[in-house]
């Protein structure tokens, strides 16, 4: 039985949550809504524990909280780079940048590209596009 396939029973510590509590709660979203989520839960799990599940989720067309995913993918990349890479290692921005280009769906590659983007182009940043969602909710390639 995989993950998919269990019943998702909620968070032991939805502020630390697991790899495996995550990718059960993005198949079963509405099990946790997430507005009872913590305050900035978004930034909260944006970070390097979870990139990689995160990135499998935002890889996966079927995910339900596949957007959530890809909007996590935004505020890592972002936290990466303007921090000039303390916050994350450039090495695993890298890799997933190459596997979203390789591998990836439109959505994908266009958060690759803009991921390369604000490397190249830091004054790209906005806060709204990059930690509120807007690339999600209105993707577009950054030029």
């Amino acid at each position: 039985m995989s993950v998919q396939d269990s019943a998702f029973r909620g968070f032991a510590n939805p502020v630390d949550p697991s790899p495996a509590e995550l990718r059960a709660w993005a198949y079963e979203p509405d099990s946790v809504p997430l507005h009872t989520m913590p305050k900035d839960w978004d930034l909260l799990v944006s970070g390097d524990r979870l990139i990689t599940t995160l990135f499998d989720l935002a890889m996966d067309q079927s995910c339900p909280a596949r957007r959530f995913a890809l909007h996590c993918l935004y505020i890592y990349a972002a936290d990466g780079i303007r921090t000039k890479f303390q916050a994350h290692p450039k090495r695993r921005l890298r890799k997933l940048v190459e596997q979203a280009e390789r591998n990836g769906d439109e959505q994908m590659v266009i958060w690759a590209h803009n991921t390369r983007m604000l490397q190249a182009r830091p004054e790209l940043f906005d806060y709204r596009d990059w930690c509120e969602g807007g690339l999600v909710r209105q993707a577009r390639r950054l030029g």
